[in-house]
């Protein structure tokens, strides 16, 4: 029998913070895993030889395996529910670490980079998929940006704390620690999360105020998904900028500090660390704050718009200041793009209950898909700057120069292609 989580069903408040943690606790080390290869770039980097286009295929290679399972992922989590999903999917993130942990070449470490990016492709998709089923919007708004707080504090642990276990027990312990972690974040999700409740019978009506219906729910196509506006308004965005912050903040902000800036291994990891307490600060106050605005009559393109301007100013800004540009400048910008986060659940509201697993999901390959082109096409900028006989300072500052232009671009379009607006108004909160 398919199933999916009855839209219906109500927890009472314990239940849904055992759901939460359940969630949280896997998706705290899914987002250290996505977080590690900046901190252990200078090791991989001396220990293999890796050029700045094979960095960044290595670190872009957990986003290239996320972005493959996005699509099957949606109709996985629509159709069978997503803790049963998440489940098989963790069992798989296991076996990468372990994997990664063994490999011997960088073809191996590659591979086994891209099976742990399958793995915990559904680490944050199933929870928020869970959160529309079973809260309300606004409640919808803070479980999403306290989950991405839980993300946040997973960089934060990619930082310093992995710094000072290395000498301890070196990054393959490491990779083997994280997979005895993910064996127990398992077993928590399928003791603590609720079985997920038959899928309802729903006609085939559209949603109003969304040019999708629920009969693509029936034929298991994206085409509706991908032609809504809503959805097409914020794509843009969602693959540049927001895919921007997330390549910057699991990779490049770590060899800018050392190759651009001048600090050591050891002073960027405290770098990277003021970046990542950062973005825990910024999901925290977006899941105080974004209810009580929604209340007010802001909604997610309004705090969009403000948001990406400053966040296209800090990028400006790192590029004229070079290596001048300190980790407090490259907080400044993923603090402020971070707000295009509140995109995920207001393209969820766009679409009804039975289609947010497959909603959800398509955006986050539109994510995915900009930050492995990001994360691997600024190696590769860099290295045909450097070709071409540029410093490596002005190498760097070049092919930031060309992601900031592409963000630009992507704002534009964004503010261009309006749509409804999309707020926490659209169902009753839990």
């Amino acid at each position: 029998m398919t199933a999916v989580a009855d839209p219906h069903a109500r927890l009472q408040a314990s239940a849904a913070i055992w759901l939460f943690l359940s969630f949280a606790f896997a998706y705290f080390f899914s987002a250290l895993l996505r977080g590690v290869t900046a901190t252990l770039a200078p090791t991989f980097s001396t220990e293999l030889g890796l050029s700045a286009g094979d960095l960044g295929l290595l670190a872009g290679a957990y986003f290239f395996g996320f972005a493959l399972t996005q699509l099957p992922l949606g109709s996985a989590l629509d159709r069978f529910g997503p803790r049963r999903v998440l489940i098989g999917f963790l069992i798989v993130a296991v076996a990468g670490c372990a994997a990664f942990a063994q490999a011997r070449s960088f073809f191996g470490l590659t591979l086994a980079r891209a099976l742990i990016g399958v793995g915990v492709s559904a680490c944050l998709m199933a929870p928020m998929t869970t959160f529309r089923h079973r809260f309300g919007a606004a409640a919808q708004l803070r479980a999403t940006s306290w989950m991405l707080m839980t993300g946040s504090l997973g960089m934060v642990a990619s930082t310093l704390p992995v710094q000072w276990l290395l000498p301890i027990i070196g990054w393959r312990g490491l990779f083997w620690a994280i997979a005895g972690a993910l064996a127990l974040a398992t077993a928590a999700i399928a003791w603590r999360v609720p079985r997920d409740a038959p899928a309802p019978s729903v006609p085939e009506l559209p949603l109003p105020g969304s040019t999708c219906g629920v009969g693509a729910a029936a034929v298991g196509g994206y085409r509706e998904i991908f032609r809504d506006r809503t959805f097409q308004r914020f794509a843009p965005l969602g693959c540049l900028l927001f895919g921007s912050l997330i390549a910057v903040q699991s990779l490049w902000a770590g060899p800018w500090l050392v190759e651009v800036s001048g600090q050591s291994a050891a002073s960027a990891a405290r770098g990277l660390f003021v970046i990542n307490v950062a973005m825990l600060t910024a999901f925290l106050a977006w899941g105080l704050i974004v209810p009580r605005l929604y209340a007010r009559g802001w909604n997610a393109q309004r705090l969009i718009a403000r948001g990406g301007a400053v966040a296209l100013g800090a990028l400006v800004l790192v590029v004229w200041l070079g290596p001048r540009a300190t980790a407090w400048h490259w907080a400044l910008f993923c603090a402020s793009s971070s707000v295009t986060a509140l995109a995920q659940p207001a393209v969820a509201q766009a679409f009804p209950a039975l289609l947010a697993g497959r909603a959800l999901s398509a955006y986050n390959l539109v994510i995915f898909v900009g930050v492995f082109t990001v994360q691997w096409g600024l190696g590769l900028a860099i290295d045909a700057f450097r070709r071409a006989g540029w410093d490596v300072v002005s190498a760097y500052r070049g092919a930031f120069a060309l992601l900031l232009c592409g963000c630009l671009l992507s704002y534009l379009w964004f503010l261009w292609r309006d749509g409804p607006a999309v707020s926490a108004n659209l169902e009753p909160s839990a």
